[in-house]
């Protein structure tokens, strides 16, 4: 049934936005690229931890801007990223504390913003935690998540289940986030943090040595107090095969 708004304020006031989950694997742990605006006025309280993402500009197009935030964050323009979805219910930016956060960040008042969320996958390195725009941005595991600005902890989560989706779908490109060479264990660690349990280490393995595209190399662990393992490479003219 269709819903009676006649009686409603009808308002135009709509900003359009772009917030980008970046993903990363530091060989332990799946992790959220986060910023933080620089606290300007330390005694107004609110969330500053959110989202890479800006307002978007008149002129803009949505995927310039992703890829320019992205870009800036990882400090390279070689990873993968998608458009997600947008995220436009009304009640996103209801709590006063993130209205008064945006508020400060732009310098300006604010009414409804629909954001599109971007999707990017990426390998975790020494350029991944860089400066955007005044905002300091930090890797945090998604396992543990503090508060978060807007509905952004929902668009992570949300992000997550596509995620689970993707390593079923598409496992290729879970090696976005692995080093260029990897072991066993780090692509099982990976799997076990995306579907959220732990699988059997033998079955997992066997399984992973199958696929044509993960092809092994004459190299192991070196300096290690374990065994060491050996390391693999993702071979992607095999896996579009």
């Amino acid at each position: 049934m269709q819903k009676d708004n006649t009686n409603k304020n009808i308002s135009f006031d709509t900003n359009v936005s772009v917030d980008c989950v970046i993903l990363g694997f530091d060989g332990e742990s799946l992790k959220v690229l986060l910023s933080r605006q620089s606290d300007e006025n330390p005694s107004e309280k609110y969330n500053d931890l959110k989202l890479p993402g800006r307002l978007l500009h008149a002129y803009e197009d949505p995927d310039d801007a992703a890829y320019d935030i992205i870009n800036q964050l990882t400090g390279t323009s070689h990873h993968y990223v998608r458009q997600f979805r947008a995220f436009g219910s009304p009640d996103r930016i209801k709590n006063p504390k993130d209205v008064l956060w945006l508020e400060n960040a732009i310098k300006q008042k604010i009414g409804r913003i629909v954001t599109i969320a971007y999707l990017s996958l990426v390998r975790i390195n020494n350029r991944t935690h860089r400066t955007f725009a005044g905002h300091d941005a930090t890797w945090y595991k998604v396992s543990e998540l503090p508060e978060l600005a807007f509905d952004h902890s929902h668009i992570i989560s949300e992000v997550l289940k596509e995620l689970e989706g993707i390593s079923t779908l598409q496992p290729q490109l879970l090696f976005e986030m692995l080093p260029a060479k990897f072991t066993l264990l780090q692509m099982r660690l990976l799997h076990e943090q995306i579907v959220g349990h732990k699988v059997d280490v033998r079955n997992f393995s066997k399984l992973a040595l199958k696929k044509p595209y993960i092809v092994p190399l004459q190299e192991w662990e070196q300096g290690v107090a374990h065994r060491a393992a050996r390391y693999y490479k993702f071979k992607a003219a095999k896996a579009k095969k």
